[in-house]
């Protein structure tokens, strides 16, 4: 049976014996990071262009008609809404002019930069059963 494993792993392994391609893995990333969001509802952010990532952004998850939608909450009360997608983009943004742009960083996280506002969000992904 797989387990869970890290992004970062899936692109230097092949997964439950199938090769896959680094769309693919980022795909499987996009699908399932809202459902591995961080257990206490936070997550690193920089909001309004802050020198330093703190973890003091509230994350929200809800399903609309377009899937599942992420919504980042700013200590100060402004917020973003993300979409999440499976076509190997990541996030993107959900309403708003300005794009998401979405970086693969460490491990097992995402950095999504919309404007001045920068969210590091966990990129992990469970493998299904063979």
């Amino acid at each position: 049976m797989c387990t869970r494993i890290s992004s970062a792993l899936l692109l230097a392994l092949a997964g439950c014996g199938q090769a896959q391609t680094d769309t693919e893995v980022l795909a499987q990333v996009e699908a399932n990071q809202a459902v591995e969001a961080a257990e206490d509802g936070r997550v690193q952010c920089a909001p309004g262009g802050a020198e330093a990532f703190a973890r003091v952004c509230e994350i929200e998850r809800a399903e609309s008609a377009r899937g599942m939608v992420l919504t980042v909450r700013h200590p100060d009360g402004g917020f973003r809404r993300l979409l999440v997608t499976s076509d190997g983009r990541g996030v993107i943004a959900a309403d708003g002019a300005e794009p998401a742009e979405v970086t693969l960083v460490g491990r097992d996280e995402i950095e999504v930069a919309i404007g001045d506002d920068h969210y590091r969000l966990p990129a992990t992904t469970r493998r299904a059963a063979q």
